[in-house]
């Protein structure tokens, strides 16, 4: 064991240039002579476009040029796609209504853009966007996902009649509904996984320019992976991939928000190539409450089916799922084959039926969030599982244990279909329990008691299916200056990445860690790559590193063997060091490089050099899984409910780098509380967005959690050489279940079995004075 290499709780090397300054974002990029661009965005959810007169903005000191959808039609720019083909019920396709980069005749959502104006600064630009006239012929707007597929509701597209995007299902209908039939007991619950705002601590920028020599763009943009963002582009403007090149920076925050085509980058080439100059946008907080996707937006009818022993048998899920205004890059995926594949969790179900709706309203599109679907369906899960518990007065725990795959059933194939290698989930959930003293707990409760508060304890069992491109790309390259490049092809929204990859490259090839250097978001300087999403790094990028490895470490004997005078066979190599097999005789990595390098020649083809790039095919995903337990502590005068203990036992496999995934765990805890118990997004009647701000969406802070306790079940995974399981998604696929199964708990006893998020002070300070009202009737 090297001491930076695997499993060593090294410092982010990241971080350095971070809490000094030096961290360079796509904003702190400027190019020479570029212009500024902004939106005139519709104050309206649902409206006609009868006119747009320019005239006066046009006229405007500093303005260049204002753009509507009659110059992106003029030059046969296309529209948004939604990448994700899907089948209906009845095996028809989806709706597919046409996404233009502005309003063509209709806005559908406030904040919809409809002119973009271009300008010397970013004030002239904003001044010119006030002077734009738009009469709008005013709407009903669909802005309430239960209500949307009503009869009688405003139809947002003329080709989703009442709203309706998809009618989507899997699994086995037929037999669940025998089951159900013929069981001892079912139990139902409906409920709600509330739309948030991801509000990332970067907001999005896009700056772009165009080469007229080449016909070429440039785009500098926070991505969580340049490639998509080439591949949708091109086809957007009807060109060939190689004529568009993607940058991406230090990116503060990703969080699948990041992933996507939006209009801002559509707009900034289009008016880079027509203005022969660059353009740049930056998004305003209070613009991007508007523009960037929002997560979840579910209301969910879940049911179980138990036999007389309260083993679990089938489930039957119906799920109502907001798209918002229009279908994002991968919208329609994220409810139905992101979500429902780990429906039956890490419990032995015989058989599971799940329909999904996507549904239209005249709101901001819904797309991935930290998760993507899994904490919406474990979130299902878990409520139901407690749901159960309570009715047949049967602890928590042991329902859950008694229904709990068994380590002697891997590898498992699950009621969904998915193959689990590994996993001991009875071992982890004790390892939680036990730390919390889930026993003892009962004492607790009495002690808050006594102090006027109502103290309550939950817990959750999460199952994440991590996911992604297919394969990855790694080069490692010796440069001439001493150091070891790594080209990755995923990308860093603050996961610390470069500094997993480098323990990796500095175990495996025994270079020293500040030697390294880890190259990414260049689709100029880095061919290919997967990106980042859906917690599927270190496993898919670490396997190319290490197929990469094997290659230089074969293509080093050869050379070594000739430096060594001896035969290639009798090579080995170990700690950056090929030997001669049982002799001292040997030679360092860096010497081989270099002598690789100097018989290449000037322009050496890097295969004659140590130099390897390598693509790795990705066999089978991850389940990374563990075990969140909450206690929160009520005070009835205010319904303020406080985080007073949180416990995570999680299996993420072999672990790389123990404080990075503890950092991870907790800012996906944080994520999943903050949406049980503050985070909010409210629509009036008529689309208005009434929590528009920080001043009135509520974001988790520092002071509202105690120490966060991390404990790490190393159970390796069997399908990737590293035994790794994805961590970035886990910490928020298990907390939000956890803390509203808390909150239920110390409201037991006034007959609560379910409150939906966010348990604001508010709906837990009327549940608590209802609920003592009515006893004392």
């Amino acid at each position: 064991m090297t001491k930076f290499g695997q499993s060593q709780p090294v410092r982010r090397v990241e971080d350095q240039r971070f809490i000094t300054g030096k961290g360079r974002y796509t904003d702190d990029i400027s190019l020479p002579n570029q212009a500024h661009g902004v939106f005139l965005r519709s104050p309206y959810a649902h409206a006609k476009v009868l006119k747009i007169d320019t005239t006066a903005a046009q006229a405007a000191p500093g303005v260049l040029a204002v753009y509507t959808i009659a110059d992106l039609k003029a030059a046969n720019i296309g529209d948004l796609p939604c990448t994700i083909p899907l089948k209906n019920r009845d095996g028809s396709l989806r709706a597919d209504p046409a996404r233009p980069a502005l309003a063509d005749g209709m806005v559908r959502h406030v904040g919809d853009p409809v002119a973009f104006v271009v300008a010397e600064t970013a004030a002239q630009a904003r001044d010119a966007s006030e002077l734009i006239e738009v009469d709008y012929d005013a709407l009903p707007a669909a802005a309430n996902l239960a209500t949307a597929m009503e009869p009688g509701q405003p139809q947002i597209w003329a080709e989703a009649p009442n709203n309706r995007a998809f009618d989507w299902e899997i699994g086995d209908k037929a037999k669940v509904d025998g089951i159900f039939a013929a069981a001892a007991k079912t139990v139902k619950l409906t409920l709600e996984n509330n739309r948030i705002i991801v509000a990332s601590m970067e907001a999005r920028v896009s700056l772009a320019s165009f080469d007229k020599d080449t016909g070429r763009f440039a785009l500098h943009v926070p991505t969580q992976g340049v490639w998509v963002q080439k591949k949708l582009l091109a086809k957007i403007f009807g060109l060939p991939d190689e004529k568009f090149a993607v940058y991406t920076a230090d990116v503060g925050g990703g969080f699948g928000m990041k992933i996507f085509i939006y209009p801002e980058q559509v707009l900034t080439l289009f008016a880079a190539r027509a203005l022969g100059r660059p353009v740049k946008w930056t998004s305003e907080r209070s613009e991007a409450f508007l523009t960037d996707t929002h997560g979840r937006a579910n209301l969910t009818h879940a049911e179980m089916a138990l036999d007389k022993d309260n083993h679990f048998l089938a489930l039957r899920i119906h799920n109502i799922a907001d798209m918002g205004a229009y279908l994002s890059t991968y919208a329609p995926m994220i409810p139905t084959m992101a979500g429902t594949k780990v429906l039956s969790s890490v419990y032995r179900f015989q058989a599971v039926h799940a329909r999904v709706e996507g549904v239209f309203t005249n709101t901001v599109p819904v797309d991935a969030y930290r998760g993507a679907g899994r904490p919406e369906s474990n979130y299902i899960m878990e409520r139901l599982i407690d749901t159960a518990a309570r009715e047949l007065q049967i602890d928590r725990a042991e329902l859950r244990r008694r229904n709990y795959i068994p380590n002697s059933a891997f590898p498992w194939t699950s009621a969904m279909g998915l193959v689990y290698d590994s996993g001991d989930f009875e071992g982890t959930s004790n390892a939680a329990l036990k730390a919390i003293d889930w026993a003892g707990f009962e004492a607790r409760r009495a002690a808050a008691a006594k102090r006027g508060l109502r103290r309550g304890i939950g817990m959750a069992y999460y199952l994440e299916a991590t996911g992604g491109a297919p394969t990855e790309r790694a080069e490692i390259r010796f440069a001439e200056d001493g150091y070891v490049d790594v080209y990755v092809g995923t990308q860093s929204t603050g996961q610390g990445h470069e500094t997993a990859y480098t323990e990796i490259v500095s175990q495996q090839l025994g270079v020293d860690f500040d030697k390294i250097r880890i190259k990414q978001g260049n689709s100029d300087m880095i061919p290919t790559g997967g990106g980042t999403g859906g917690a599927r790094s270190l496993y898919s990028q670490g396997g190319a590193i290490l197929k990469t490895k094997d290659a230089i470490i074969d293509k080093g004997k050869a050379v070594a063997a000739d430096m060594l005078e001896t035969a290639a066979g009798d090579i080995e190599f170990a700690a950056g060091r090929f030997s001669v097999a049982g002799t001292d005789r040997g030679i360092g990595i860096m010497e081989v490089a270099t002598e690789a390098r100097k018989r290449a020649g000037v322009g050496y083809d890097q295969a004659a050099g140590l130099d390897t790039a390598m693509d790795h095919q990705i066999q089978a995903i991850t389940f990374p899984n563990g075990c969140h337990v909450c206690e929160v502590e009520i005070d009835p005068a205010t319904g303020v409910a406080q985080v007073v203990r949180y416990v995570v036992a999680d299996d993420m496999g072999k672990v790389i780098n123990p404080t990075i995934v503890k950092g991870q765990i907790h800012g996906g805890v944080v994520q999943g509380v903050g949406q049980a118990l503050y985070e909010h997004v409210v629509y009036d009647e008529d689309g208005q967005l009434l929590t528009g701000s920080f001043t009135d969406y509520c974001m988790p802070r520092a002071d509202n959690f105690p120490d966060i306790e991390v404990i790490l079940c190393e159970v390796p995974c069997k399908t990737n050489p590293l035994g790794v399981k994805g961590a970035g998604e886990a910490g928020a696929v298990g907390s939000a279940p956890a803390t509203i199964s808390a909150i239920v708990d110390a409201l037991g006893d006034l007959g609560i079995t379910h409150v939906d998020m966010p348990a604001t002070p508010q709906k837990i300070w009327q549940i608590i004075h209802e609920r003592e009202a009515q006893a004392a009737e």
